[in-house]
């Protein structure tokens, strides 16, 4: 495990990070992409780890012709679905990169018959229509020799004995260095892949704080979050949670303690990050409002991950569920968007999320008519968001009581408070 020795003791965030961060915590929803020509073989982005040998998954690249892509429909359907940002996967642990690099041919635009540089095309649709960019990049490769084995690619054909930590260090930071000169402001860089050499006997120094530095220099603006499912190291503007909110550890991967930079937790709409052929279970909208919603409560952004198709279009099922969660946001954004976490921890009934002097207390399962919140606060005034209908309560020692007239059946009901004084 990394220790505080190898880290950036002496990191600050320059003026243009804190910006970054502000507007990164207003947004509070995004769009994870994961996709590449493991969307070919339709098994998801892990495929390789477990399938095929490296040599004969690289032919696959020979036949990705995604002949549907258009970023402008992209991004169209992502920024109607109310999210501010998308972050896509520039290269994952396969190896292959989605950009044009100068430092490998395998990449799209030199290794398939496609031809095309689908970051430049999203990069630039992005800045179009105001939706803010996120680069994923994996440390790990699972084709490289030069990356030296972790826990995972074991099966893939490398050369362990050919490992150079040195030159495949070089080699990612000259790609990054094209990624934050080639295309554009680049709001953050989510890197992956730090626990898969987590189980080493002797220490793996990633050298981070070097490569952190580095971004920083090229772009000052640019966040660094890392999904190393660890308290965040210095250098870092953002804490990343995968499968779980926030101090919750469903999934085995988010045990880590809460920092106090801005949060971001990532799930998926249905099972797999990347393209599955039989990953059809996707959560219905109302599931992932409510996600989105709890996030919210919890003062963090969710990045929800969509696996486009081997022909560049998204699902159907997940662009039905963009149009849908949309249409929700138009109506009821104001209690996403720039809010911090509400007073008190989520209940039974839902959450509560706060801007200001108001809150809005999001009745997502409630059972009862009346509805109790923990928390001493002097109320102004209470009605229902969708109506304005006033909503009575009552106060005692402990908190206030919402008193309702019947148990709402919707997505979410959401009753707007108007406070006096600061919340205790």
């Amino acid at each position: 495990m990394m220790t505080a020795a190898t880290t950036d003791s002496h990191y600050t965030p320059s003026p243009e990070v804190i910006s970054s961060q502000k507007e990164f915590e207003t947004d509070r929803f995004g769009i994870f992409i994961h996709w590449g020509i493991y969307s070919m073989f339709a098994r998801g982005e892990w495929y390789l780890n477990y399938g095929p040998k490296a040599d004969e998954y690289a032919k696959a690249a020979k036949g990705f012709y995604p002949a549907d892509f258009d970023a402008s429909a992209w991004v169209s359907a992502i920024k109607d679905s109310g999210a501010r940002y998308i972050c896509f996967t520039t290269r994952h642990h396969d190896g292959f990169s989605m950009f044009h690099t100068a430092e490998s041919d395998y990449n799209i635009v030199d290794a398939t018959p496609f031809k095309r540089d689908v970051l430049k095309e999203l990069s630039d649709e992005c800045r179009r229509q105001d939706v803010k960019l996120h680069l994923y990049y994996s440390h790990i490769d699972w084709t490289r020799d030069d990356y030296p084995w972790g826990r995972t690619g074991r099966t893939t054909g490398k050369d362990s004995l050919k490992a150079d930590w040195p030159h495949y260090y070089a080699f990612m930071n000259r790609q990054l260095r094209e990624l934050l000169t080639n295309y554009g402001p680049i709001r953050a860089v989510w890197f992956d892949g730090w626990w898969d050499h987590d189980e080493d006997k002797t220490p793996f120094d990633w050298e981070l704080p070097e490569q952190y530095r580095m971004i920083h220099e090229l772009q000052p603006a640019c966040m660094i979050g890392n999904n190393h499912h660890q308290t965040p190291f210095e250098g870092e503007d953002l804490q990343i949670f995968e499968r779980d909110l926030p101090g919750e550890n469903t999934a085995g991967l988010s045990g880590q303690a809460i920092s106090r930079l801005p949060l971001e937790t990532c799930n998926t709409m249905n099972g797999m990050w990347g393209y599955k052929i039989e990953d059809t279970d996707y959560k219905d909208t109302r599931t992932l409002i409510h996600y989105l919603v709890k996030t919210a409560g919890m003062g963090a952004n969710l990045l929800l991950n969509i696996g486009p198709q081997p022909n560049g279009e998204l699902p159907a099922a997940a662009l039905e569920r963009l149009k849908e969660m949309g249409k929700w946001m138009r109506e009821n954004g104001e209690t996403i968007y720039g809010t911090s976490a509400g007073p008190f921890p989520a209940q039974e009934w839902g959450t509560c999320t706060r801007k200001g002097s108001r809150l809005f207390v999001h009745l997502l399962t409630p059972k009862s008519t009346d509805i109790f919140l923990p928390a001493k606060l002097n109320i102004r005034k209470a009605t229902v968001l969708a109506d304005g209908s006033k909503v009575r309560f009552s106060k005692n020692d402990n908190g206030v009581t919402l008193h309702l007239d019947a148990i709402p059946d919707c997505i979410d009901h959401i009753i707007e408070l108007e406070i006096n004084q600061p919340v205790k």
